[in-house]
């Protein structure tokens, strides 16, 4: 894959829950939650302070994530569906 985010964007790989079927109810796809778990494909370089200073991402590629429910914009680069999002929009590393 070529994508290389800019300033203290990251690029997300949505990780799938595992299918759980509790009480043999079949939740349809459209009645699914949308995931907030991903693993981070690529960084950017950092941020750029109004004073020159730019300041390094705290996530790096292969980070397990948490992030907003409706975080980040969707893209499809290659076949694979990805999301750009901002380091301020991840919540938690795992």
């Amino acid at each position: 894959m070529n994508v290389q985010p800019l300033a203290d964007r990251v690029v997300v790989k949505v990780l799938e829950p595992g299918e759980q079927v509790k009480g043999g109810i079949i939740i349809p796809d459209t009645a699914k939650e949308k995931p907030q778990e991903g693993e981070v494909v690529a960084v950017g370089p950092g941020k750029v302070t109004d004073s020159g200073t730019k300041i390094a991402l705290e996530v790096q590629s292969g980070d397990r994530i948490l992030f907003g429910k409706y975080s980040g914009t969707p893209v499809d680069v290659e076949g694979q569906e990805l999301l750009i999002m901002r380091e301020n929009d991840i919540l938690a590393k795992l």
